[in-house]
């Protein structure tokens, strides 16, 4: 019996310690799984499958971890040898690190290779795996491309002025071309193809406030390689009007306020001069901007020919007010200047209500109430021209008409910041206000608009 009772006393204490060290595993194992140190998700490598590379811009490998990344290690085979460009140890707690890998110095690989292979290794700081920690492998497939866009000028608008526009015409190839544009006074300008592959068109404009002016073409290919190309062209300045204008009690209580009234950013403004501010100013830039960014929208579609006739918007229309105009306003006398603005249109008055009308064909992008401008419709004419008419006190367009030369598309009027009856009429060139002059110019367009696409063709289509 004493026998019986110390062996079930001994398999009983087995059992318990076998228990504890079941339970004493689980707890480990609990640890294990949910501690910190022991975290399972492996570091992530932002970088592109496949890219193209000049060998001159170093590459840029992102490395993210959630906790710390420990170490890496880079390896660029040129398809017969593997070289390491890059290898180290990550500061502690580092958990996002970009590295900059560099074509490598010595001749190990072959200059002459097209193609290389980017192999990027990286282990975390986790106590995972045995304590080697979670690991990440990618492979990035690079083509060597050093050569930059081939870039030539056909012709161009022999003369731009200040405010106004040029039309340019070009030659661009490259079999990895990836962004294409001209650059002018500040502003980018979109190319479009022109006739057939590897041609291209823009029209560009000098702002009119840039004192200074220079065009160039800016080719990029996918591996980053830059054609920068001059567009010749002789630029004449022009001086802008410059008005000082009263603001009078009872302009500021009337237009000034209906208008404030109208928009709650503005409505509650009580002193005048502040209001007057406010509308002519604030009001003016906001409205401005929806101007300019319905006007930078471009077709990428292929353009095989841009017929435009000179504008001619009102029938007997006197211009009152001209483009570029500086006003100034002030309230009892010039020393008290309350406010400035730049009249970015010409005024055109004929009768009440006369009948507008759109000289070329195009698209209405706009039709609809925009704040000094009133009741306005904007009409997009192709390669980034547009045109938009302000103060309408009707509107016979919608948004998305089709129009054709000649079609009525409204009624002139004195809404939004108008005293009198007029027609507001504007020019933009994608998204830059323009000279109106120039467009009303039927010899203007020939010599500047029509000759420069017929020289074009002559050399596209070599005739």
């Amino acid at each position: 019996m004493r026998r019986t009772a110390k062996r079930a006393n001994k398999t009983s204490g087995l059992k318990i310690i076998a228990g504890l060290l079941a339970l004493g595993a689980i707890i480990g194992a609990g640890y294990v799984y949910t501690a910190p140190q022991f975290e399972r998700q492996p570091p992530q490598i932002q970088a592109q499958e496949s890219l193209f590379w000049n060998r001159k811009n170093p590459l840029q490998i992102k490395l993210t971890d959630n906790v710390a990344l420990k170490n890496f290690e880079l390896i660029l085979n040129d398809g017969k040898t593997d070289l390491i460009v890059g290898k180290g140890e990550f500061k502690e707690a580092t958990k996002e690190q970009i590295l900059q890998v560099g074509y490598p110095k010595s001749n190990t690989l072959d200059p002459k290779a097209t193609h290389l292979r980017l192999q990027i290794s990286v282990n975390d700081d986790s106590l995972w795996n045995f304590f080697k920690g979670n690991h990440a492998q990618k492979t990035i497939d690079i083509r060597i491309d050093y050569k930059s866009p081939n870039v030539n000028v056909l012709t161009n608008t022999r003369t731009i002025t200040q405010g106004g526009s040029a039309l340019v015409i070009f030659q661009a190839e490259d079999e990895n071309l990836d962004t294409l544009h001209i650059k002018a006074a500040g502003e980018t300008f979109k190319a479009v193809p022109y006739k057939k592959e590897g041609y291209y068109v823009a029209l560009i404009a000098w702002p009119f406030l840039q004192d200074n002016f220079k065009a160039e073409i800016v080719a990029t290919d996918l591996a980053g390689n830059t054609r920068v190309t001059h567009v010749p062209l002789y630029i004449k300045a022009h001086q802008y009007k410059v008005s000082w204008i009263q603001a009078t009690d009872s302009f500021i209580d009337g237009k000034i306020t209906d208008l404030a009234s109208s928009d709650p950013d503005y409505a509650n403004i009580e002193d005048k001069l502040e209001k007057f501010r406010a509308v002519n100013e604030t009001m003016r830039l906001k409205n401005e901007d929806k101007i300019h960014m319905l006007g930078r929208k471009i077709s990428d579609a292929m353009v095989q020919n841009w017929p435009i006739k000179n504008f001619y918007p009102l029938k007997n229309g006197q211009r009152v007010a001209g483009f570029g105009d500086a006003r100034h306003y002030y309230y009892d006398n010039k020393e008290q200047e309350v406010s400035r603005s730049y009249h970015l249109g010409h005024d055109f008055a004929s009768t009440k209500m006369a009948t507008i009308k759109t000289s070329n064909p195009g698209v209405v992008v706009y039709a609809g109430e925009n704040g000094i401008y009133g009741n306005m419709p904007m009409i997009d004419h192709g390669l980034g021209l547009y045109t938009l008419y302000g103060h309408c006190s009707q509107m016979l367009v919608k948004e998305g008409d089709e129009v054709q030369a000649g079609q009525d598309i409204g009624k002139t009027g004195t809404t939004g910041l108008a005293l009198g009856d007029h027609l507001h009429f504007g020019v933009l060139v994608q998204g830059v206000e323009v000279q109106p002059m120039e467009w009303y110019d039927a010899s203007w367009i020939k010599i500047n608009i029509d000759d420069i696409f017929k020289a074009a063709d002559k050399i596209i289509e070599g005739k």
